[in-house]
């Protein structure tokens, strides 16, 4: 039954090959518009070449991967929040290191390099880390592009053709702050709206509507930049 909703399909890690399968299987599916990639303590990392058939199958099929934080309790990096005592240290550690990391492993393997056609999206883990990390990477690539073969331009360069979801997004007490890291990494074009409802902590749109960026940009935000990224206007 057409109910307006869409889901995606959950790419079990564990079984890079197996998840290629049920997303081929899947993906003509009119209701289907992402490939689900859980990020909770997952090893290794999502640039190890082991995860090759996944990005084989998703750029095929024209479905992009998203992959989703979450906080875990794993004694590896980005998740060993046991050295931890609260909630409050664990919850911001957990969620945007596990996106860091991910995003580095899938740069230094060259994954956007080696599937252009394939589109990337980070969600749960809110957009300030973005910016610091394009910068950084830049920087190192410079000194180290040896290290780099597959990239052919700087990784700010793939950085700004990926997607990313608002929630939790941050909430400095001036908002301007907000227009000023969207337009750091080009946010404008690759920001979407995630409410993460009915989780406690739930994004409200009115939060995102409180940046002070243009009608245009907000209309990408909650709107425009998920349809492109999901392709939606293919799965009406």
């Amino acid at each position: 039954e057409d109910n307006g909703m869409k889901g995606a399909i959950v790419a079990p890690s564990q079984n890079p090959v197996a998840a290629a399968e049920e997303i081929r299987r899947y993906a003509s599916h009119k209701h289907v518009a992402a490939i689900y990639l859980p990020s909770c303590c997952v090893e290794p990392l999502y640039g190890n070449r082991s995860y090759d058939p996944v990005y084989e199958a998703a750029q095929e099929t024209n479905l992009p991967v998203m992959l989703h934080s979450v906080t875990a309790i794993f004694p590896v990096f980005p998740f060993n929040l046991n050295v931890f005592n609260t909630m409050f240290s664990a919850h911001i550690a957990s969620h945007g290191l596990s996106m860091v990391a991910n995003l580095l492993s899938m740069m230094e393997t060259g994954v956007p390099a080696r599937y252009p056609r394939l589109r990337i999206g980070f969600s749960e883990a809110g957009i300030g880390w973005v910016p610091w990390m394009m910068m950084r990477m830049d920087k190192e690539y410079k000194e180290r592009r040896r290290e780099l073969p597959f990239l052919t331009d700087l990784p700010s360069t793939y950085v700004r053709q990926m997607f990313f979801a608002t929630q939790p997004i941050e909430e400095p007490e001036n908002m301007q702050e907000m227009a000023t890291i969207l337009s750091l990494f080009g946010g404008e074009k690759s920001v979407m709206f995630a409410s993460d409802w009915p989780h406690h902590d739930f994004d409200h749109p009115n939060k995102v509507l409180q940046i002070p960026v243009s009608a245009e940009t907000q209309r990408n935000i909650l709107y425009e930049n998920a349809v492109r990224f999901l392709n939606l206007k293919e799965k009406v």
